[in-house]
C-alpha cells in the first residue's frame, strides 16, 4: 500500500456478514480452504480435509458458501482481490512520461505475482488457476487481467507509433508480462541456477531491479531507448538522454501485512 491508505477488505470476504462468531467460523474455512486448494487444486481437495482443518461441519461450508465449488470461486476472486487492495495501481498526474508509467507497472505487477508476502496460498492459488483453469478463470481474467491488460494497452499506445498493428501490440503485451511471470513460473530453476553465495530473493530491492531491466529491456527493443550493451551507462544517464524519465522515483512498496 501506499502511506496514508488504508488497507481494504476484498469484496469477497463481504459476503454473508454476519455475528462475530460467524465471521470468525467463515474466516477458519477461509484459511483452511485457501491454502488446500493452492497446494491440490480444486478435485483433490474434499470437503472433508477442509472440515478437519477448520474445525466446522460440512454445514458451515453451505451455509457460508453455498458448496465447494461456491467456495473455490470466493476464493480464487478473494486471492485477486487480496493482490488489488495490497497493491493497487499507481494513480499517474498528467504528464507522466509513457516510460515512467510502464516501469511503474512492471514494479506493481512483480509486487503482486513475484513478491513473497503472507499469506502465499492467494498468489499460488492464481498461478494454478491459470496453469489449470477452471470457470473461475473466467472471472479471474474479466475482473483482474483484462482490466489491466486495459492499462498496458493504454501506456503503450503512447509509446508504439500509430501504424503499429494489433497483433504487434498484443504480441508486446504478452512479451512484458512473460518477462515478470517467468521469475513466479520458474522460481525452482532460477534457485537451482543461483550461485552458491547468492541466494535467489525477491524483496523490495530485487523487484527494483527487476522492473529497471524489464522496463529498459522493452524500450530498447521498441526502440524507445538505445540498444542494450555490455557495459551501459549508469541508468539515470541512459534515462535522461533519452528523455524517458526513468531516473523519477518509483512508487512507494506496499506496507507490510
Amino acid at each position: 500500500m501506499y502511506p496514508n491508505e488504508q488497507p481494504r477488505q476484498p469484496e469477497a470476504l463481504a459476503l454473508r456478514i454476519g455475528t462475530p462468531r460467524a465471521e470468525k467460523t467463515r474466516q477458519h474455512i477461509i484459511d483452511a480452504a485457501g491454502p488446500l486448494f493452492a497446494e491440490k487444486g480444486y478435485k483433490a481437495t474434499t470437503v472433508g480435509e477442509i472440515c478437519r482443518i477448520a474445525g466446522v461441519n460440512q454445514a458451515a461450508i453451505s451455509f457460508h458458501f453455498g458448496g465447494k465449488e461456491q467456495l473455490y470461486l470466493a476464493l480464487v476472486r478473494y486471492s485477486y482481490e487480496y493482490g488489488l487492495a495490497q497493491v493497487p495501481m499507481p494513480q499517474w498526474p498528467a504528464g507522466t512520461p509513457a516510460a515512467v508509467k510502464l516501469r511503474d507497472f512492471v514494479l506493481t505487477f512483480l509486487r503482486r505475482a513475484v513478491a513473497d508476502r503472507e499469506p502465499r496460498w492467494p498468489c499460488q492459488l492464481i498461478m494454478r488457476e491459470t496453469m489449470q483453469p477452471s470457470q473461475a478463470c473466467e472471472e479471474f481474467v474479466r475482473g483482474f487481467v483484462r482490466p489491466n491488460i486495459e492499462v498496458l494497452q493504454g501506456i503503450l499506445q503512447e509509446l508504439l507509433p500509430a501504424d503499429f498493428s494489433e497483433e504487434a501490440r498484443r504480441l508486446v503485451v504478452n512479451s512484458i508480462i512473460g518477462q515478470g511471470l517467468f521469475y513466479r513460473v520458474a522460481r525452482g530453476v532460477l534457485e537451482l541456477l543461483s550461485p552458491g553465495d547468492q541466494p535467489l530473493r525477491f524483496d523490495e530491492e530485487r523487484l527494483q531491479v527487476l522492473a529497471e531491466h524489464i522496463t529498459r529491456f522493452t524500450l530498447a527493443a521498441l526502440g524507445v531507448l538505445p540498444p542494450l550493451s555490455f557495459n551501459p551507462e549508469p541508468a539515470a544517464t541512459v534515462a535522461s538522454a533519452a528523455g524517458s524519465g526513468l531516473d523519477a522515483a518509483p512508487p512507494s512498496p506496499p506496507a507490510p501485512g
